[in-house]
């Protein structure tokens, strides 16, 4: 029977966990971004 590797599954759930994190952190920009162009948008245009 084959010895576990749990260094290497460590590794791959750390790498899951920043990917997560990131895609996150990404998603929230992206939100807070489209809230800034929303409020802008009306007051450009009456400009």
């Amino acid at each position: 029977m084959a010895k576990t590797n749990y260094t290497f599954e460590k590794q791959q759930k750390e790498n899951a966990k920043k990917k997560k994190k990131k895609e996150k952190l990404l998603k929230k920009i992206d939100q807070s971004n489209a809230k800034t162009q929303t409020k802008k948008s009306p007051v450009d245009e009456s400009t």
